[in-house]
């Protein structure tokens, strides 16, 4: 059990049955009445961001989350096939529990598995990942004066902006959680 005094941010509770992880708190001590933690709190399973209140004082059980490395082996339709390197089972998961997760992600590479309660509700993509440009416009000279940039398909299919000097063919980093272009390799 934790207390809401004790709330931080990336803490996950179990509320009304559900699992939130809190994305935001604030404790509030007004000039008139009882002090009160403010949170913004998303509900892990279906991704829903709802505001809750809760006095200091009020306690909630912490969820624990397992996170597993998985490897992701291919896509078949619209499942999504992982293996565990360690046992070599495997699992296979919707297009609809999967969401974007994967649109950084090539085949083989390793994933981490979130799971509450022996059900996976996430999977995490590695933080950066190293992807070949298979398409973009050719970049003009003398346009680099305001840094722009220009929309490039990478080799998992997804859209990326990347600076006007970056050719097809060459491998750039990409960081998974806001899909922006950090390097060339």
């Amino acid at each position: 059990m934790i207390s809401a005094g004790d709330f931080r941010n990336g803490i996950t509770i179990e509320l009304e049955g559900n699992v939130f992880q809190i994305i935001e708190f604030q404790h509030v001590k007004p000039g008139k009445g009882a002090a009160f933690v403010r949170t913004k709190l998303k509900n892990i399973k279906n991704g829903g961001v709802v505001e809750k209140t809760f006095r200091p004082t009020e306690k909630c059980p912490q969820a624990r989350i397992d996170r597993k490395d998985m490897q992701y082996l291919y896509a078949d339709g619209d499942m999504y096939n992982f293996m565990d390197v360690e046992t070599y089972e495997q699992i296979a998961l919707s297009k609809d529990e999967i969401g974007d997760a994967l649109k950084f992600v090539k085949e083989n590479e390793m994933v981490k598995m979130l799971s509450h309660n022996g059900q996976v509700f996430s999977v995490e993509p590695p933080l950066f990942v190293e992807l070949e440009i298979t398409e973009t416009e050719p970049g003009f000279k003398g346009d680099t004066a305001t840094g722009a940039s220009k929309p490039a398909i990478v080799e998992t299919g997804a859209q990326v902006s990347v600076p006007l000097f970056v050719e097809i063919g060459e491998k750039i980093k990409i960081d998974t959680r806001t899909g922006e272009y950090l390097s060339r390799v």
